[in-house]
C-alpha cells in the first residue's frame, strides 16, 4: 500500500469563516472548534486516567515489596513488565486506529486498562500480579498515540505544539490525583490493604471517559482517508523506504526519553521514603513540587516546542533533564529542603520534553500510516526503555536507589542523539 501523502493538506477544521479567532492565549482551544474541543475533552481525560493507573503502582511498591518479600530487582520487574506489554499494546493500537478509527482505539485502551488495573488488586501472588501488570500494560500502551493523534489532526500547524502539550500535562493531572489518592488510603489503611485499594479505584474515572467519548469523533479528513484506503493498512508501511529512517530514529527518540523519564517515575517514590526516610504524608509533600513541575513543564515545552521548533526543543530539555537527575541523586544527607527544592526543576524538564512528541511524531507520518507509526515507536520505544527500571532496580541493592537514578541520565542523551536523523517539522500541515 502506498504511504504518499492525500494531495490535499489535513485541516480537520471548520472553514476560515467559521474557524473561531486563534489568537489569545486560549486562541489555540478555539481554532479546535467544536468538535475539535470535544476530541480534547476524551482525550485529555483519557490520558489522564491513564497516568492515574499507572502511578497506582510505583506509589505502593514499598507496601508491594513487604506484602510479598520482593527485592528491589523484582519490583522494578513489575515496571518493564509493563512498559513492555505496553509496547505490543501500543503498536496493536496504532494499527487498530489506522483501520478502524482513532475513537474505536481509544475506547478498547480505556477498557482494557481499567479492568486489569482492577485485576492487579485482587491478586493473590508475586506472579499473578505481574501478569495482570501486563494485561494492564496493552491498553495504557495505545491511550497516549491514539489520543495525541486524534488531536492532532483537529489541531492547527501554527498551534499544534501547545495544543498537545496541553494533553501531555493531563499527566500531571492523573500523576497528582494518585498521589492525593495515595496519601489517603495509606493514611487511613494498614498497608497490606492499602496498596490493593490503591488499585482498585483505578477503574472509578472510566466511567466520566467513557461518556465523554460517545460525543467525540474522528477528523473528517482521516474518516475520508481510511474509507479510500479501504481501512486496510500493512504494519509493514512503516518500514518501507521513505519511512524507514524516520521509524528507526523516532523508535530511539522514544527509548531515550522514555528510559529516563520512567526511571524517575518508578524509583523516586521508593528513593524518598527508603534513602531519605520521609514519611507518607512527607513523601506526598515532596511530590507536590515534583508534580507542579511537570504540569507547568508540559505547559512550557508545549509552547517552545512551536517557538523554538521540536528538535531544539527536545534537546533544550534532554539536557536540562539529565543535568537535574545527577544533582537530585546526588544531594547530601539531611538537605531534604534542597531535595524539595529540586524536585520543582526536575518535574519540570522531564515532562517538557515530552511536550513536543505529540505533534512530533504526528508530524513525520502521512495520514494512512499516522497511527501506525506513532504507536509504534513511541510503544517500541517505551518497551525498549523499560530496561532503564529494572537496572535500577537491581543496581540499587549495591549503590543505593539515588545512585542507581544517575543511569536515568543516559536515555536523555540517547534521546538528543535520535534527533540528529530526524528532520525539523514546525509549522508542517497534516496529509
Amino acid at each position: 500500500m502506498s504511504t504518499t501523502p492525500p494531495s490535499q493538506a489535513l485541516t480537520a477544521h471548520p472553514t476560515e469563516t467559521e474557524r473561531p479567532a486563534d489568537d489569545g492565549a486560549l486562541g489555540w482551544f478555539r481554532a479546535l472548534g467544536p468538535r475539535g474541543r470535544r476530541a480534547f475533552a476524551g482525550a485529555f481525560g483519557g490520558y489522564a486516567l491513564d497516568s492515574y493507573d499507572y502511578f497506582t503502582l510505583p506509589l505502593s511498591m514499598v507496601a508491594l515489596a513487604a506484602y510479598f518479600g520482593l527485592d528491589s530487582g523484582q519490583t522494578g520487574l513489575f515496571t518493564t513488565v509493563t512498559l513492555l506489554a505496553s509496547g505490543v499494546g501500543g503498536a496493536l493500537a496504532g494499527v487498530l486506529a489506522d483501520r478502524a478509527g482513532r475513537v474505536r482505539a481509544l475506547m478498547i485502551t480505556v477498557i482494557t486498562y481499567a479492568v486489569f488495573t482492577v485485576a492487579c488488586g485482587f491478586a493473590p501472588n508475586f506472579e499473578s500480579l505481574l501478569v495482570f501488570r501486563a494485561l494492564q500494560g496493552l491498553g495504557f500502551g495505545g491511550e497516549w498515540a491514539v489520543g495525541a493523534i486524534l488531536v492532532a489532526e483537529y489541531a492547527s500547524a501554527k498551534h499544534r505544539g501547545r495544543t498537545l502539550g496541553a494533553i501531555q500535562s493531563s499527566w500531571a493531572v492523573g500523576w497528582a490525583l494518585a498521589a492525593v489518592v495515595y496519601t489517603l488510603v495509606f493514611s487511613f489503611l494498614d498497608d497490606d490493604l492499602a496498596w490493593r485499594v490503591m488499585f482498585w479505584t483505578g477503574a472509578l474515572p472510566a466511567l466520566l471517559v467513557v461518556w465523554l467519548r460517545r460525543r467525540v469523533q474522528d477528523a473528517p479528513e482521516a474518516i475520508a482517508v481510511r474509507e479510500r484506503n479501504g481501512g486496510k493498512t500493512p504494519f509493514t508501511a512503516i518500514f518501507k523506504p521513505g519511512l524507514l529512517r524516520t521509524t528507526i530514529f523516532a523508535g530511539l527518540l522514544s527509548t531515550g526519553v522514555q528510559g529516563g523519564y520512567y526511571t524517575l517515575a518508578t524509583w523516586v517514590p521508593t528513593y524518598l521514603k527508603s534513602d531519605r526516610g520521609l514519611s507518607v504524608v512527607g513523601t506526598g509533600g515532596y511530590l507536590t513540587f515534583l508534580i507542579s513541575g511537570a504540569f507547568l513543564g508540559y505547559l512550557t515545552g508545549g509552547y517552545l516546542t512551536d517557538r523554538l521548533g521540536r528538535r531544539r526543543n527536545i534537546w533544550l530539555f534532554a539536557l536540562l533533564s539529565a543535568i537535574c537527575i545527577l544533582a537530585y541523586a546526588n544531594i547530601p544527607d539531611g538537605a531534604n529542603t534542597l531535595l524539595l527544592v529540586l524536585g520543582f526543576p526536575l518535574g519540570f524538564c522531564m515532562s517538557a520534553i515530552f511536550s513536543g512528541f505529540g505533534s512530533f511524531l504526528a508530524e513525520l507520518y502521512p495520514t494512512a500510516v499516522r497511527g501506525t507509526g506513532q504507536g509504534f515507536t513511541y510503544n517500541a520505544g517505551r518497551a525498549v526503555g523499560a530496561v532503564f527500571p529494572t537496572t535500577v532496580g537491581f543496581l540499587a541493592d549495591s549503590w543505593g536507589v539515588g545512585g542507581a537514578l544517575v543511569f536515568g541520565a543516559l536515555g536523555y542523551a540517547l534521546a538528543a542523539l535520535a534527533l540528529l536523523g530526524l528532520p525539523e517539522t514546525r509549522g508542517k500541515e497534516l496529509a
